[in-house]
């Protein structure tokens, strides 16, 4: 297990990590990329504690996603199945232990501030965390081709989970973007990565 943790967190966590997995007997399943979600905890039928975290996530993504998801695990066995999923509960067990990562001497300076101003109002996702978002995103590997949709001009046109879009105007931290199929809006993460088709 360590071996297999050690191609997927960092160094400085895989004892630590190991040791959770162990304590609260889970059964942590590394499954291809999923567009809607990086990780999930359910406790199965058998009563056995299953996550699931995304494969293609980089070393500190999948470590705080992880981490999350055993968060999920210790607040419903030590305050019940009826608290919020999101709620103080599991706040205070995800920052007990997202501490250490962020202690220890070899986390990257700017992940350290990411991760404690994030633990200020802790989201349910780290993609709801815009600085959070940024600093992981120094980990990832380029891919040719994808580009973060904050550096197109505006009405560039790009395409994202298999639709074509055109950049509007910032709203915020996401942008007005036009769905060139059905005309609709939606608004788009700034930091969404995205394949350019055409630059006006």
């Amino acid at each position: 297990m360590n071996e297999t943790l050690s191609k997927y967190i960092p160094e400085l966590a895989v004892k630590p990590v190991f040791e959770l997995i162990v304590a609260n007997q889970v059964h942590l399943k590394i499954v291809n990329e999923r567009v809607t979600r990086h990780g999930d905890y359910r406790k199965g039928i058998n009563g056995k504690h299953e996550i699931t975290v995304n494969a293609n996530l980089n070393k500190y993504k999948f470590l705080i996603t992880l981490i999350h998801e055993i968060s999920h695990l210790v607040a419903f066995e030590n305050f019940g199945r009826n608290i919020k999923p999101h709620g103080e509960e599991w706040k205070m067990e995800f920052r007990r232990l997202l501490l250490p990562v962020i202690d220890h001497a070899s986390t990257p300076e700017n992940l350290k501030k990411a991760l404690v101003r994030s633990l200020v109002n802790t989201k349910a996702s780290s993609c709801s965390d815009h600085h959070l978002s940024r600093a992981l995103m120094q980990f990832d590997k380029p891919v040719e081709g994808l580009h973060l949709l904050e550096h197109l001009p505006k009405n560039a046109i790009f395409a994202l989970n298999s639709k074509q879009f055109k950049k509007g105007e910032l709203r915020r931290k996401r942008f007005l973007c036009e769905d060139l199929n059905n005309g609709r809006s939606y608004l788009v993460n700034a930091l969404a990565k995205v394949t350019i088709i055409k630059n006006e």
